[in-house]
This record gives C-alpha cells, structure tokens and sequence, in this order.
C-alpha cells in the first residue's frame, strides 16, 4: 500500500511543482476585467452636439466643450453640484448625481455655444453656460419637424399606392388586385428550400408572407435555393429532458449540389410573371441591390471558382438584364474588400477592383464605361467607404499602408475626389484610426491607438485636415501602477526573408532577462482576418495573462493571412490551404529567439481556435520536434468537411477531397496535444475534431480530448481560459517525457 501511495505521489510531483510556480494572483491581475477597471477611470466619451460644430466630452467625471474649428476647449458646466441641484428641482428625478453625471442629446442653436438645450425626465431644458442657470425651455424644438429620408427597398406586402398586394402560402406566390378583390396565383414552383415565402408560414394564404419586395408595380423576388443541398446535423444533448436534433443546409467545397438561384419578376400592370434568365455562371452566386434607382434594379453575379464577376442592371418594365461591369481577379477576388456603390441614383458607380495588386476605387457610367481611377498610392489598400459627398463629387474611405504607420495594417482615413485628381490623408498619428463625423460631415473625432498606447483623441477638418487639434488622451499611468507592461510591438521577416511580418510579443511583466522562457504561438491564418490587435487593447484572448504564468506569448500574422495588404499578400496560400502559414510562425519563434536570448527554443507552444486551431495542429504535425505543445480549439482540421466557400475560394475548385488534411498527417505527432469542440458548434462541426481524434487513435497516438457541451463555435469561457493556462502550465513549464504511442509504447 505504501509503495502504491510513494507512486502515486511521484507522478503528481511534477504537476505540484508546476502549479507551485504560477502565481494566480498575478495572473488574475493581468486579465481584462481587472485591467478595464483600471484603465476605464481615464475613459473618454466624446459625441457631437446636434447642429453645430462642437462637440462635447466627459473624462474623470467632467465635461468639456470643443470648438472643432479652432480646437479651443472650456468646461462645459462649470459647476456640475450646482447643474444637477437645479435638474432635480425641476424634474423630482434624485437619480442623476454630480460625480455620474449622464449628459447626451444636447443640442445647440444656431451653433450658440453659449446655451445648450437638453430634454430628460420628459422635460426640455436650457442652460445658460454664463449665467449656469437650468430652465424649462417653452421655445419651439429646434429638430422638431425634421424627418429622415426613406431609402428603404419599398414593402413586401403592399404596392405604395395600395392598388396591389402581394400574399404568399407556405411555398408560392399570389397576388391581390385591392381594387377588384381577385386573387391570382403567380408562382407554382414553390417546395421546402425553394420557397417564395417565409419559411416559418403557415398553409394558409396571408399577407406578410411573401418575402420579395414591390418596385413602383414590379415586384421582385431573389430565392435561394437550398432544396438539393445537403443536412449538417447537431445534436443538443443540453435540451430539455431529451436531445434535440438541430438541422440547416450545408454544402461543402466540390459538392455537385449547392445554393442556386431564381430571380422572379412580376409586373402588376402587365399581369406577366416569370423567372428572369440570369444564369451565367454555373453554381453562381446572386446578389440583389435594392437601393432606389428609377426604373433600374441592380445585382451581382459570381462564378463559384470566385475569380469572376458581373454588376449587372435589370430594366423592371420588362424584366430585361443586361451586364454592365464585368471584374475578373485571378487566383480569386478579394471579397473581404470588394464592393460598390451607386451615385445619382445610378447614373454612376463607385467601384472597387484589385487590378494594379492593391484595391481601389474606379469611376464608372451606368453603362459600365471607365471614367477614372479615385484613389491612389502604391502601397495604399483602398477599404470601405464612410461617406460620399455627391455634391462634392468626394468619398472618404478606409485606407492601408500609410507611410505613417509602424503596421501596413493601421487604419487611416482619406478623402478622394471623384476624378482623381486629388486624395489627402485624414488622419495623423502612428496607430489604428477611426472616425466620428459630425452631423454636416464637415469635422470629424479621431480617436487613434496602438497595443502599446491608448487612445489619443483629436478633431479633425474634413476640407482642412493638416489642422487638427488634439483634444484628450487616455493614460496608462493608472495601469502601470497597477503592474501593467506594454506589450512589444514587434515585424520580423517571413520564411522568404523578404515579406515583412508583424505582430506582438506579451512579456511576464515581472520578466528576468537572465532565465529562459518558453513561448507559446497564438494563430490564426486567416484569409480573410489575422487577429492581431491593432488598437489598444488589454489582455488580447488572454495573452497577456497567459504571458504573466511564465511565457512568452506571440501574436504574429504569416503570409496569406490579411486581405488587407493587396492580393500576393492575400493569396499566398492559394492551392496549399493547410501548409501556407507554418513556415512562417516557425521563422517567426526562431527570429525573436535570436533577438530575445530569454526565449527557450527547445519550450515552443501553439495554440489556436478556429483557423488557428486548425494551423496549430498543422504546425505540430509539420514540424513535429519543433513545437512540443499544443492546444486546439474547435479546429477545421478537414476543409473537404468545412463551408463550401471556404475551401472553393481560398484553395481552389478540384476533385472532391483534393484539400490536404491534418488527418493525413496525423503519423507525425510526437509532442503533447489537446483538441477541443463545442458540441453543438454549427460553424465548424465537431465532425471536424472527431475525425482528426480518429485519425489520431488510428495511429495509435496519445493526445487529450474535451467536448465543451453547449458550446458552439465561441467556446470561450473561464473554463476554457483555464483549460489552456493549465495544459500549458503543465506541459511546457515543468515538461515531463511520458509514451506518445500508447500502441507501441514508444
């Protein structure tokens, strides 16, 4: 017995000693809830004041008032007891104190900053910022009366002058004429996945049941059309007093059965229906536009091998079609960027294309003839657009690469002419930008920031941006008192030794430089996002705790991760969906090992969910004697198994199966892994992880298993946090050797 008792206890050992040398303490500290406490107490909160070019903002429990022209700031009251003394008289409400003050919606006439008014407790007010005296305001409400327009694509159920309804049964359409009372079926092709109508309808015929929309007296209706597409099946084992079986279409890359669809055209004052002709492309994909534009509906079309696609316009009259701009991008288009945008009601149109190798904007007639190119620059990656001044034939977007910024992946703003001819810069400072415009578009807040600095607030001129003003700065004083470091912002050069990398490196911040840590990799692959934080950001998934345990942790993007820094960039992984990243997380630990002497590369860790958990067992599996530890969450281990737009657009149509897997390398395992799945993860199943554990015991390979149930893809949870912390703890702080084969106990 006790020798049983003194084995027992040498097999805990190791795992004691580990937990000995975590201080959880320390590591609670560094989590974001701790954290956020800390730094909220220099939190700003700045917003515009309707009708007027100030804008207000309140930080430390104060508010303050900003002239966006000059930049010139003052208290906005300058007594704030005395503010409330006075609203609490006039409204009974005890509820709103001096040090929580809550001021939003004010207003300004006729951009007199003198006085504000303001309507809470059901009463509108006025303060004299002079005389700092709160009264009822009995005056006529400046944005009274004032409506927003209707841009909306017009109803589903009745024509806008009532003299049509449209009603649907379960599957097909009819229509009503309102002023005859007669009732016409129009469709009959209708079924379970094809329907023209709501699929939560009843058999009955109803009005709010037809899911298209009425154009003026053409009515119009898109299905998608998943009838032949196959089940993804889940499980709810959580439900109730028995399992509930959760169903929902999902093709799978090469699958001869997949979404098609029916364009349908009905045109009230001819009595013709009929199922448009827009089939171009075989497996196409639809997308209709029901912005207003006359007598013209527009929609794109795009081949399933997404390398090719049409902006086509639908006369609704007569329900003809015709191709307009046709884009085609080879190896595939960027659709995490691409889009456009209709101006003078589709006159002319605004849009995007990846055809110099970096996305940017082109001007176009309604009859697909270029005009010009709008933006410019040749690192510059053109992104969404934030507004259009039709007026001022201008634009102002989302752009990367400044030559400002320290990551090619900052986000800047710029403002660009229809015609070219000129495009300035918005936005000033090194790090990640956006941008709160005021009402009139004319100014803008821009607050800005980088992992390693909080948020600097500025103003900006739109006509004029070289002047800016700074107006407040959140502080990390508080959180360096409270044992906060700043991560390590940190680029190295990918497997090529030409493309530069970037990301960051988060240091225990009671770090020795004279001891050797070991590092973990967080990943993710992409395409279509890398993950890497770029505005300030506090204990990013956990790293930064994970980091305090006794780690370096990295986050740092491989090739073929980002559409955001141009299409070779974007499309390195093109027809290797599995390998592509590896080498360049593997260069990536050995260049910062060189840097860095404190990082121990015989202790190399990975970790991932997702994309990541896919790549971290890739990684583990590719090179097996460099990466010793795992950890892999709800993983897409089989893109043959994954959403079919996945694998058709990031690797390329093929024979069925023609994906590589991590299963086919599950021989190669030799360090310690875990897989993790939600169980009713619909996004990536848990067939995925299952197939890759079955791969695994197939080779008679040691590894750990844990189905979160209830969880689906978003597995986070303090539990989950845990599980990682431990099994890195365990594994690569104080490693233990033990059998990988449990077959052939070797």
């Amino acid at each position: 017995m006790m020798k049983k008792i003194f084995l027992t206890l040498l097999v805990l050992f190791p795992l004691l000693l580990s937990a000995q040398t975590v201080d959880w303490q320390r590591v609670a500290g560094q989590e974001e809830d701790a954290m956020r406490k800390v730094y909220d107490k220099s939190s700003v909160s700045a917003s515009w004041l309707k009708g007027s070019t100030f804008l207000m903002y309140e930080q430390y429990g104060r508010f303050h008032l900003v002239d966006a022209r000059s930049g010139r700031q003052e208290p906005l009251i300058k007594d704030q007891q005395r503010f409330v003394e006075q609203y609490q008289k006039l409204t009974n409400d005890s509820t709103m104190k001096a040090d929580k003050l809550r001021l939003y919606g004010l207003t300004l006439k006729n951009n007199d900053s003198r006085r504000f008014y303001w309507t809470r407790a059901k009463k509108r007010m006025v303060f004299d910022r002079a005389t700092q005296q709160l009264e009822l305001d009995n005056s006529k409400d400046v944005t009274a009366g004032k409506s927003v327009k209707d841009f909306s694509s017009g109803s589903s159920v009745c024509t806008k002058d009532s003299l049509y309804t449209m009603l649907g049964d379960k599957y097909n359409l009819h229509v009503r004429n309102n002023k005859t009372g007669e009732i016409r079926q129009l469709t009959f092709d209708g079924k379970e996945g094809a329907s023209y109508c709501f699929s939560s309808a009843k058999d009955t015929i109803r009005e709010g049941n037809a899911s298209g929309n009425w154009r003026g007296h053409v009515y119009i209706h898109l299905m998608n059309d998943d009838s032949k597409v196959g089940n993804l099946y889940i499980v709810d084992v959580l439900h109730g007093d028995r399992p509930k079986l959760k169903t929902k279409h999902m093709p799978l890359p090469n699958e001869k059965n997949v979404r098609q669809y029916k364009l349908y055209w009905y045109n009230a004052d001819t009595g013709e229906g009929k199922v448009l002709p827009i089939d171009k492309f075989k497996d196409q994909e639809v997308k209709l536009n029901f912005e207003d534009t006359g007598d013209y509906m527009y929609f794109t079309r795009r081949n399933r091998s997404v390398d090719t696609l049409e902006l086509c316009k639908l006369y609704l009259p007569t329900g003809q079609v015709s191709v307009v701009i046709q884009e085609v991008c080879k190896p595939h288009l960027n659709i995490n960027l691409f889009g456009y945008r209709l101006i003078n009601h589709g006159k002319e149109i605004i849009w995007w294309s990846e055809r110099t190798g970096r996305g940017n904007y082109y001007l176009y007639d309604n009859n697909g003839r270029l005009k010009n190119r709008i933006t410019r620059g040749d690192n510059l990656v053109a992104g969404r657009i934030e507004y259009i001044d039709v007026k001022r034939r201008r634009l102002i977007f989302i752009g990367y690469g400044d030559k400002q910024a320290y990551d090619p992946e900052y986000a800047y703003y710029y403002v660009a002419d229809f015609n070219g001819k000129r495009q300035q810069v918005l936005t000033y400072g090194n790090g990640t930008h956006e941008l709160q415009f005021s009402r009139d578009h004319k100014f803008a807040i821009d607050s800005y920031s980088r992992m390693d600095m909080p948020t600097v607030y500025n103003v900006v001129s739109i006509d004029n941006p070289a002047k800016h003003f700074e107006f407040a700065r959140r502080t990390d004083k508080d959180l360096k008192a409270a044992g906060w470091k700043a991560p390590v912002l940190v680029d190295v050069p990918a497997a090529d030794e030409k493309t530069r990398l970037y990301g960051v490196m988060y240091l225990p911040t009671n770090l020795d430089k004279t001891k050797k840590y070991p590092i973990i990799s967080f990943v993710y692959p992409g395409p279509q996002d890398d993950q890497i934080p770029r505005s300030f950001t506090l204990d990013d998934v956990g790293n930064q705790s994970l980091a305090e345990m006794g780690f370096v942790v990295i986050n740092v993007q491989p090739r073929g991760s980002s559409p955001l820094r141009g299409r070779d960039f974007y499309c390195f992984g093109y027809g290797n969906l599995r390998d592509y990243p590896v080498a360049d997380d593997k260069h990536t630990i050995e260049t910062l090992a060189s840097r860095y002497p404190f990082i121990d590369l015989s202790r190399v860790g990975i970790c991932g969910h997702s994309g990541g958990g896919f790549m971290a067992v890739t990684a583990m599996l590719t090179y097996p004697d460099f990466y010793k530890v795992g950890f892999s969450a709800s993983g897409n281990h089989d893109n043959n198994q994954y959403i079919q737009w996945w694998g058709e657009t990031y690797h390329g149509l093929g024979k069925r199966g023609s994906i590589p897997t991590n299963m086919e390398l599950a021989d190669n395992l030799r360090g310690k892994l875990m897989l993790v799945t939600g169980d009713v993860d619909d996004n990536v199943p848990p067939t995925s992880t299952l197939r890759m554990a079955d791969a695994l015991i197939k080779k008679g390979k040691r590894f750990e298993f844990m189905v979160l149930p209830g969880k689906d893809h978003g597995v986070w949870s303090p539990y989950y946090q845990n599980l990682i912390r431990y099994y890195f703890m365990e594994n690569l702080i104080k490693p233990n050797s033990r059998d990988v084969n449990i077959l052939k106990h070797e």
